[in-house]
């Protein structure tokens, strides 16, 4: 019988990698939006599972016509089980060396769960916190940024020292993002960012944990400006081998008997890169 020579697969043309001849480089090609399941470290449980939003960038020399979008997504699959700072890296070095760049940048924004007991009772409920890691790569340099928003209450000083009966107070948010320096636990962050509020938020409060609440942020009251104050003071002194050498403060309340919200920011140190690098 007579073999039939299969005939060969025609070359696909790999458009991306053609020349460009506008000379116009882009800062950032990449994906973004991108739902994902990781895993993060967990101080209580050691690991946690969560989704993560990311978004994977390069730079692209003005050479280049486009990226191959598919590696992203290809290269942090291999990452996702264990999303910790070394292995954050390690993805957007990857990320940088097969997509042929100078930089590669990545964030990833996820909800991040503690288990939390009410102040009196110890019913225990969980809490949810918003967290984002923001990395950038070259050849000579890495940065990366932790944020956490963190909510809080607060009792106005001003409504309790005019008041007869009672005060005002509101729930709000205490946004951190600080480069990292030294290794620390998020739930710890979230710790000290909570006692620097009149009182910490609980998803379980039976009536004596609301007595107490109550109570408790009756005996400290705060503007939102004692509020960043004291966060700055706790950052500066928080428990970790090297210091905080730059961070960011907000705080934001939804005011209760004004129909607008209540703000303050401050910063400490100086950033080592331009904000505008992450989305």
């Amino acid at each position: 019988m007579e073999r039939t020579e299969k005939p060969c697969a025609k070359k696909m043309p790999d458009i991306q990698n053609e020349a460009d001849t506008r000379s116009v480089p882009l800062q950032k090609v990449g994906v973004k939006g991108v739902k994902y399941p990781v895993q993060v470290l967990d101080k209580k449980n050691r690991a946690q599972h969560t989704t993560a939003t990311v978004d994977l960038f390069v730079n692209l020399p003005h050479s280049f016509k486009g990226t191959h979008m598919s590696r992203f997504i290809e290269i942090f699959h291999k990452y996702h089980t264990d999303v910790s700072l070394k292995h954050f890296f390690a993805m957007l070095q990857e990320i940088r060396e097969k997509l042929d760049s100078e930089r590669s940048y990545g964030v990833m924004s996820f909800p991040y769960f503690v288990e939390k007991e009410a102040p009196v009772t110890k019913e225990k409920g969980m809490m949810c916190y918003s967290c984002t890691y923001e990395g950038s790569v070259g050849e000579n340099f890495e940065n990366f940024f932790i944020s956490v928003d963190v909510p809080i209450a607060t009792l106005c000083p001003c409504s309790k020292a005019i008041s007869e009966k009672g005060a005002h107070n509101q729930r709000g948010h205490v946004r951190i993002k600080l480069l990292y320096s030294s290794f620390f636990w998020i739930e710890d962050l979230i710790a000290a960012v909570e006692q620097c509020a009149s009182t910490a938020l609980y998803s379980v409060l039976k009536r004596p944990d609301e007595k107490f609440v109550t109570e408790y942020a009756y005996d400290n009251p705060r503007f939102v400006e004692d509020l960043v104050r004291e966060v700055f003071l706790a950052l500066r002194n928080f428990d970790i081998e090297n210091p905080f050498s730059w961070f960011r403060i907000e705080a934001e309340t939804e005011e209760s008997i004004h129909n607008h919200n209540a703000y303050a920011c401050t910063e400490f140190g100086e950033c080592p890169v331009s904000q505008h690098q992450y989305p």
